[in-house]
């Protein structure tokens, strides 16, 4: 499905993913995620996965033969003798440390976000990646979705902007253990985890990427025992314009996203992997404007990824490293007002 949509609905230049060269990929880190983000790259040809690496040979070898891998390793440097590109999956705290590795042996890497701990690492990875000339992207599956580039492309139609909003609350899985007393990776500060990076970065990429640096930032959030936090807030200002964002991991929302101008608005049914998009023109009937979507978010930032290895580029104009930088430094503002510290912090 998803070639019928490029083929006919891309120019022979945006096709250059039905090349046959392979790019050769090694995975770090066996999670949910992994199985969801190969779900997408098994839809582009040029995806090849070559190796698996984790902690325990084991599970290495358990996750490579879903997958028909032969070659699994417990060690970064055997393995990128044999690779071209890394996705890394693994907890925050360890993405700095592993995607440098990768970047200084020539080897390209997409880091799921967030990309670091703090903007500290960001800068030594960006850094990294220019140096070694080699691609870094951050794994960020919505603003390279369709229907938030078609509302990209169509802000010219609300006139003067006024309001960005965007909620992304989801009650995690693990929730009810920790309440139990039971505390799961994703409620462990020594990991780097919390609500606002886990899933608070899905509402604030996408504001940065259409309206860039905020002039101020006030925000509010609900520690949990652990010191990280559970659900939070921000308001944004910029010139004639305000954003606010919500996000938790201990409550459901269905509200959309928004973007409200002096002529109308811009709705997204929702901001992390948007399906619909829909005009709103002042005292006219609604437009639906939604892009053509291939059913699998993931086939996106594997497709961006690899045409940027292709074309010897190393930064996505999107999913970029400034972009990234700027939602990291965002990000550690909102959790120097509400009290969330990482022991990664303290390093620097």
């Amino acid at each position: 499905m998803c070639y019928l949509y490029l083929l006919q609905n891309s120019n022979t230049e945006d096709n250059r993913f039905i090349s046959m060269k392979k790019v050769k990929f090694g995975i770090v880190g066996t999670g949910t995620i992994t199985d969801k983000v190969l779900a997408g790259a098994a839809l582009d040809d040029r995806f090849q996965l070559e190796a698996v690496y984790s902690r325990s040979l084991d599970r290495a070898k358990e996750f490579a033969k879903k997958y028909g891998v032969s070659q699994v390793f417990t060690d970064f440097e055997s393995m990128s003798h044999i690779i071209d590109a890394v996705y890394i999956a693994t907890p925050n705290v360890f993405h700095k440390e592993q995607a440098i590795f990768f970047l200084n042996k020539g080897i390209h890497v997409l880091c799921e976000k967030p990309l670091c701990s703090n903007s500290f690492e960001v800068k030594q990875l960006i850094n990294a990646a220019l140096q070694n000339k080699v691609v870094l992207m951050e794994a960020m599956i919505s603003t390279l979705n369709p229907n938030f580039l078609a509302l990209k492309e169509n802000l010219p139609k609300i006139g003067t902007i006024r309001k960005y909003s965007a909620t992304f609350c989801q009650y995690s899985s693990q929730y009810d253990k920790f309440k139990e007393g039971i505390v799961d990776n994703k409620f462990k500060p020594e990991l780097s985890n919390g609500a606002l990076v886990d899933i608070g970065v899905y509402t604030i990429y996408p504001m940065v990427v259409l309206f860039g640096r905020p002039d101020s930032i006030k925000a509010n959030g609900f520690l949990l025992s652990t010191g990280i936090d559970g659900m939070g807030s921000a308001l944004f200002t910029y010139p004639g314009m305000e954003a606010t964002v919500s996000y938790s991991k201990i409550s459901n929302s269905t509200a959309c996203a928004e973007i409200q101008g002096e002529g109308g608005s811009l709705v997204l049914d929702r901001i992390n992997t948007p399906r619909k998009l829909f005009y709103k023109p002042n005292g006219k009937e609604e437009e639906e404007l939604s892009a053509v979507h291939c059913g699998n978010d993931y086939f996106y930032e594997i497709k961006e990824f690899i045409n940027l290895i292709e074309s010897k580029a190393i930064d996505h104009p999107i999913n970029s490293h400034h972009h990234s930088l700027v939602v990291m430094e965002i990000m550690d503002e909102i959790r120097k007002q509400t009290g969330v510290k990482f022991y990664s912090d303290l390093l620097y």
